[in-house]
């Protein structure tokens, strides 16, 4: 599938583990944060060790920056507390290949709100860093077009067709 993206800003994404304290899971993973840029470092890296928290870098993704999508990034921006909705997908596995895969990041809160709708992606948002609020806000000063709402208005002047007018409301139809 082509993409319609007219930039791309690429991020390495870190993954914690925690122990878990429940007898019907061994740990919670959930993303931390995003790197600007790729790191040098192969997928799942272990970063760091501290108790039973482990911090891993889960690989590379790519934010896809739309034109069409330049209200919703500078709502974002004007949050007061930008953040990236990364996804991660569950791996079936037998406990030697990583857990997750990442699906996406992006900076569109509707479309991160979207995502965390159904299945069992695990969805969280996470800190945006400096660059790429710089990164969003340049693209946004280049591309966003400011729509004004329009009301719509009913044509009245259609004749009512049978079985969707006030008429079969009235008579119980």
């Amino acid at each position: 599938m082509r993409s319609t993206a007219l930039a791309r800003i690429v991020v390495g994404v870190v993954v914690e583990r925690r122990k878990a304290k429940s007898p019907w899971l061994d740990f919670l993973w959930r993303p931390v944060s995003v790197l600007v840029g790729t790191p040098s470092a192969a997928p799942w890296t272990r970063i760091s060790a501290e108790g039973e928290t482990t911090t891993f870098y889960a690989g590379e993704a790519a934010i896809e920056l739309h034109r069409t999508e330049t209200a919703n990034y500078r709502q974002n921006l004007s949050s007061g507390k930008p953040a990236l909705w990364v996804v991660l997908r569950p791996v079936a596995g037998d406990g030697s290949s990583p857990a997750f895969d990442i699906l996406t990041v992006t900076a569109d809160p509707a479309e991160g709100e979207a995502l965390t709708d159904a299945g069992n992606d695990l969805v969280a948002a996470v800190p945006m860093p400096t660059a790429i609020i710089e990164t969003i806000d340049g693209f946004n000063a280049e591309h966003h077009v400011e729509r004004p709402f329009h009301k719509r208005r009913r044509d009245r002047g259609e004749p009512q067709r049978p079985g969707h007018g006030s008429e079969d409301r009235e008579s119980g139809k």
